[in-house]
């Protein structure tokens, strides 16, 4: 139920607060895709060419890999820890991709293995018109004992965290650099606001205090993000509800809701471990491309799920009008 919950309200949010007053249009395709991803260039435990595949072969069609406070462009080597798993994923990646792909060496027992580049694993992965890489940055910063995160999805340039004099200054800095890379490269790309409630470190205070965001996330599937609130803090629906009553009241344009797996975790499967395939959106396009799928979201031509499929959607005098995708043996 919480799938269909966060399915639905999201499309209230967005089409149905839309200006726009039209059915959407027909011609466009609907694709299905990750902002939110962690590989070995910081800490997941895969390898980016064995985790696009995963989404590949999971029927996405783009994948945004926001490693944190990198764009994957140095050259970097990591170390095969030696716990069983990890030394049996290594060998099958190994032997999936072969040695001509794989640079590793071997010394002392210790086996050690060259990371490919943003642009060595996006040039493997994508195919034109069906599976798109998106270069992403998760941008991680703090004040004091807050961890205050936010994704820069079609980054062009690594930023590196600015810091500030509270949370809200943090989020501020930061925003503002993605903005200003924008502007400045004319390359369309997109801030998102990360788990707020991950060790609770940004209130609905935060939040309502931000000029030029657009997008958070409403739902992240990593277990430690607290979507649900507890006691005494509220859960991210709510505060999503809270933020867009103050940006209403204020002129300002709505916050829009994501939904994203944030996956560490791709050797251990369960409640506890971040896996991916836990949350997506699903974007109204022209086309397969970074600059479309962007345009269509800041268009609010998209909805956040973490389960229900649409299999039509469309506005028509403010009234929302939706057709849930049946799935086979689910009454």
């Amino acid at each position: 139920m919480r799938a269909i919950s966060l399915l639905v309200i999201s499309f209230i949010l967005i089409f149905g607060c839309s200006q726009k007053k039209t059915p959407i249009s027909q011609p466009q395709t609907w694709y299905k895709g990750n902002l939110h991803t962690h590989s070995y260039w910081s800490d997941g435990d895969e390898f980016p060419e064995v985790i696009l595949d995963w989404y590949k072969d999971h029927d996405y069609q783009f994948l945004a890999l926001s490693d944190h406070n990198t764009i994957a462009q140095e050259e970097k080597w990591i170390t095969i820890r030696k716990d069983s798993m990890y030394q049996s994923a290594f060998q099958r990646y190994l032997e999936e991709y072969g040695e001509k792909w794989v640079e590793y060496k071997v010394d002392s027992g210790v086996t050690k293995v060259k990371l490919k580049t943003y642009g060595q694993y996006s040039e493997f992965a994508q195919v034109d018109g069906e599976f798109l890489v998106i270069p992403s940055e998760e941008i991680t910063d703090r004040y004091e004992d807050k961890h205050i995160h936010m994704n820069a999805t079609n980054i062009q340039e690594k930023i590196d965290p600015l810091g500030g004099k509270s949370v809200a200054e943090v989020m501020q800095n930061n925003l503002d650099q993605v903005l200003d890379q924008r502007k400045r490269t004319g390359v369309p790309m997109i801030p998102h606001i990360n788990h707020p409630n991950f060790f609770y470190s940004i209130d609905l205070e935060d939040m309502q205090s931000l000029n030029g965001e657009r997008f958070f996330e409403v739902y992240n599937g990593h277990p430690m993000v607290h979507n649900m609130g507890d006691s005494v803090h509220i859960s991210t629906e709510q505060m999503w509800d809270l933020i867009n009553i103050d940006y209403l009241e204020n002129g300002k344009p709505l916050m829009f809701g994501l939904a994203t797996d944030d996956s560490h975790s791709y050797h251990q499967i369960g409640n506890q471990w971040s896996n991916a395939g836990r949350g997506w959106v699903m974007v109204q396009s022209d086309s397969l491309s970074a600059s479309h799928l962007i345009e269509a979201m800041e268009s609010g031509k998209f909805y956040a799920s973490t389960g229900v499929e649409l299999k039509t959607a469309s506005v028509n005098s403010n009234v929302l009008t939706i057709e849930v995708q049946a799935e086979p043996n689910v009454d």
